[in-house]
């Protein structure tokens, strides 16, 4: 038998956690191992055995980005999925510096939260609706990235950008499928036709273009 996915929940709004609990304790497979209501006890019941926080980004004395950073630079294996109403561009971006491997709206329905939360354990990179373009951008603004230059690659539409800079950071079509909410045929299409636009034979090819244009930041 497996071992299960130890979670806490970190949100100052008592009834979105308490259904947030009810929620994970219903799952297979979830181990809800702590509930905090802020910063302090955060810091009092995450240790080293946690695997996954859902993290909001509005705590009482404290942003949940300055938290998300700090638990990371003591739980480096920490995997942090940011659940929160907020999706403008500053509020992503910020989450994705600070190391959040997911950023999910409150809005997102109980069983993309459990697919999340079950992606995020074993490494995926998982963006909500909405949100992946802005987590784009973000990788596009890193060192070696496009910064104040072109979009890399204008013969790709938007999806297939997004698709092949996760190609670039490793991850297969299964992964990049639960990344997107796409199916794992969808993204087979989309990498089929990068390759064609790019002009290359494999995705080894399209990985080397794609750093070489300074996506798959941080792999």
């Amino acid at each position: 038998m497996s071992t299960p996915i130890r979670v806490v929940v970190v949100d100052d709004h008592p009834v979105f956690r308490m259904g947030m609990a009810g929620l994970l304790r219903s799952l297979d497979g979830l181990d809800l191992v702590g509930q905090a209501d802020g910063p302090a006890q955060a810091r009092e019941v995450i240790d080293a055995e946690v695997d996954v926080v859902l993290m909001d980004l509005d705590l009482a004395g404290e942003s949940g980005v300055v938290l998300t950073r700090e638990l990371l630079a003591t739980y480096p294996d920490l995997k942090i999925l940011v659940v929160t109403m907020h999706e403008d561009d500053v509020s992503v971006l910020a989450a994705m510096r600070a190391g959040a491997r997911g950023y999910l709206l409150k809005s997102a329905a109980p069983e993309q939260l459990e697919r999340a939360v079950r992606s995020v354990a074993l490494g995926d990179l998982i963006m909500g609706q909405g949100v992946a373009e802005r987590a784009l951008s973000y990788v596009a603004s890193t060192p070696g990235g496009a910064s104040g230059g072109p979009r890399p690659f204008p013969e790709l539409t938007d999806r297939e950008l997004e698709v092949l800079d996760l190609v670039a950071r490793g991850m297969g079509n299964a992964a990049i499928a639960r990344a997107l909410t796409l199916s794992e045929k969808t993204v087979r299409n989309h990498v089929s036709h990068l390759l064609t636009k790019l002009g290359v034979r494999d995705r080894a090819g399209a990985v080397a273009a794609a750093r070489d244009a300074g996506l798959g930041a941080g792999v």
